[in-house]
C-alpha cells in the first residue's frame, strides 16, 4: 500500500492503481471543471514518478459519492478490465432515510432526460436494465445503514433505486430529501476482481467509519 499527500491510494502495482475518492470530487473533468478532478490528481501523481507515465479511467463514481476507483496504467490493462467489468463484485455502504428490516432487490429500466436526470421507465427501448441488491446492517430511529451490491452500473443507479422505494440516501440533494448536509452518505467500499495480468484474486476494501458513528 502506498500513500501520497493528496491521494488516498489503497492499492498500486505496475499495472493498476486504486484510489479512495473523497466526496464532492469529480472523477473526470467536465466543460465547467477540468482541473479539480480525481483523474487530474492521479495523472499528476504518476507523472511525478516519470514524465511519460499515463493513466487511464476504467470506471467512474458520481461526484457526490466517495469510494474506490480503479485506474489502469496502460491501454491494454484498461481494455482487459473494462471487458470483464460485469464480473467485478461492487459493494457500497449507504445510510438511507427510513427503516429497512429485510433485504431486497430492485430491478427495472433506467433512462436519462434532457436535464441529465435519471429516471425509471417501462420502455425497454430507451431504458437500460438496472439491478440493485440491498440488505440492512444496522437500524436507527428513522434511518438504516445498508450494504448495496450493484449487478449493473448505470448513472445514479443506487440513488434513483433507493429513492424509488421511499428510502433515499441521506444527503442526496438530487433525488433525496431536503438536507443541510454537504455529504451524501454513499461509499463504494468493496471491489473484488481478478487482476487483469496476474489473474490473482484482489479484494480491496475501505473502512467507511463515518456511517457507523
Amino acid at each position: 500500500m502506498k500513500r501520497c499527500e493528496k491521494l488516498n491510494i489503497v492499492y498500486e502495482d505496475k499495472y493498476i492503481l486504486v484510489v479512495n475518492k473523497p466526496h464532492n470530487l469529480l472523477t473526470i473533468g467536465t466543460i465547467k471543471e477540468k482541473e479539480n478532478t480525481l483523474y487530474k490528481k492521479v495523472s499528476d501523481y504518476v507523472k511525478k514518478q516519470h514524465k511519460n507515465n499515463k493513466i487511464f479511467i476504467v470506471h467512474r463514481l458520481d461526484k457526490e459519492t466517495s469510494g474506490l476507483i480503479v485506474f489502469a496504467k496502460n491501454e491494454l490493462v484498461k481494455k482487459k478490465l473494462q471487458d470483464n467489468w460485469d464480473k467485478v463484485v461492487r459493494k457500497y455502504i449507504a445510510l438511507v432515510n427510513g427503516v429497512i428490516k429485510e433485504e431486497g432487490i430492485i430491478k427495472n429500466y433506467l433512462a436519462e432526460d434532457i436535464t441529465l436526470r435519471t429516471y425509471i421507465t417501462n420502455n425497454k427501448n430507451i431504458g437500460k436494465l438496472s439491478i440493485t441488491k440491498y440488505k440492512p446492517i444496522r437500524q436507527f430511529k428513522n434511518k438504516t445503514l445498508i450494504e448495496i451490491e450493484i449487478l449493473t452500473g448505470r448513472k445514479n443507479q443506487i440513488r434513483v433505486h433507493m429513492a424509488s422505494i421511499n428510502h433515499p440516501i441521506v444527503g442526496d440533494k438530487k433525488y433525496g430529501l431536503k438536507t443541510k448536509t454537504n455529504i451524501m452518505c454513499l461509499e463504494a467500499y468493496y471491489l473484488e476482481f481478478n487482476h487483469p495480468i496476474t489473474k490473482e484474486l484482489l479484494i480491496i476494501k475501505t473502512n467507511p467509519e463515518m456511517f457507523t458513528k
